[in-house]
């Protein structure tokens, strides 16, 4: 039977899309997962905190190195070949970022981790294109939410059975046996084929995929800025206990994974382009207040706004790139998540570039002044998507 065949014979439907969700929530929680192990790599290599940031650059090129490579992998063998072979990927290395001592060594297991989950990342929102359009209504905030729910599942737990005493091994496998169980449900009805249409296998961005990656840029950059440094924000300059300055990315964690939640009905009610604009100057409302208010207390309110606005704007743009005919899908859909892991990479360096010569309210301000650069870039996005 013929690709094309394939696809008409097996349409996406409600079995895909739950097949769907629960990548997005593997994908969430393994990533997630190896947050809290974090420390222990770091105590077990005997490294301080500028050689755990170089190490950590590992798993970032990792990702953006994989993700074109799993787009062409996905349109040529299908998103179910490469979503399996991705979440294997992650489950044989994680056990291994939990024993692993050797600096060498180490930085080549998060390399393969990291290519791993660029590789789950990119095709499932593949995949999420695929099955929204044939939906025929918005579900991607619904799909990325998922996800959300995955990273607090999977760093919570992780960080729960620490506490319990269990040894970073032991919480890694115990992340590994869940991550197969959930695989082993959604499998079946993951899709055999990946995007279709005729192109390279690489190309760089441009036209509306070239604008969508760009605003997906920003939106990541202020991502990494809140996981980054919105706690040592909280600490420096309200005097929050280290203990507790975690709260702000939790503020932001928590109304983004709502707004994700519950953000398709919300996409169907307004224009996507509406979306974007009351979204993005949301958060920037939200990191104004964040960085200009007088008291902790505030600056998690703040913090809140931040995940409330930022929660369905990169759904809206993985939509539109399903929309768009400039690229096919299996360009356009790694293009613009490379340029959205490289704001999540870049940001938070730049923040301190930037904190360092002046403060890091300063930073924070600049952030708030490239979203509000989104809100009026948002209603150039066309609609049709042709462009």
């Amino acid at each position: 039977m013929s690709l094309a065949e394939t696809i008409a014979t097996s349409e996406p439907g409600r079995p895909e899309q739950v097949s769907t969700r629960i990548a997005f929530f593997i994908a969430g929680f393994g990533t997630a997962a190896w947050a809290p192990l974090v420390p222990f790599a770091k105590a077990r290599a005997g490294i301080e905190d500028g050689a755990l940031g170089l190490l950590l650059l590992c798993l970032g090129a990792g990702s953006i190195i994989a993700m074109p490579v799993a787009g062409g992998l996905a349109a040529r063998f299908g998103c179910r070949r490469v979503l399996v072979v991705a979440t294997l990927v992650i489950c044989l290395t994680l056990p291994l970022l939990a024993v692993v001592s050797d600096l060498v060594l180490l930085g080549l297991v998060l390399f393969v981790f990291g290519a791993g989950v660029g590789s789950l990342d990119c095709t499932v929102n593949i995949q999420a294109v695929i099955v929204e359009r044939a939906s025929g209504r918005a579900m991607m905030s619904g799909f990325h939410g998922l996800f959300s729910v995955g990273g607090i599942a999977g760093a919570g737990g992780v960080s729960v059975a620490l506490m319990l005493g269990a040894s970073p091994l032991l919480a890694s496998l115990g992340v590994v046996v869940l991550i197969l169980a959930a695989l082993f449900r959604a499998a079946p009805d993951l899709l055999p084929y990946g995007a279709t249409g005729d192109g390279p296998a690489f190309a760089v961005p441009h036209g509306i995929v070239l604008f969508i990656g760009i605003l997906c840029f920003v939106m990541f950059l202020t991502e990494g800025a809140v996981l980054d440094w919105s706690a040592v924000f909280l600490n420096s300059v309200h005097g929050v206990d280290p203990a507790y300055a975690g709260l702000g990315y939790a503020a932001f964690a928590t109304t983004m994974t709502i707004g994700r939640l519950t953000g398709d009905r919300l996409v169907r009610s307004i224009r996507p382009s509406t979306v974007i604009a009351l979204g993005a100057l949301c958060a920037a409302a939200g990191l104004a207040l964040a960085t200009l208010g007088q008291s902790w207390i505030v600056g998690l309110a703040g913090y809140a706004l931040v995940g409330a606005g930022c929660a369905n704007i990169v759904p809206v743009l993985y939509s539109a790139v399903g929309r768009q005919k400039v690229m096919p899908e299996h360009v356009a859909v790694p293009a613009i998540s490379t340029l959205g892991y490289a704001g999540i990479l870049a940001g938070p360096a730049a923040i301190g570039f930037v904190a360092h010569g002046s403060s890091l309210s300063i930073a924070f301000l600049i952030v708030a002044l490239l979203l509000v650069g989104v809100a009026a870039s948002g209603r150039l996005l066309n609609e049709g998507g042709d462009r």
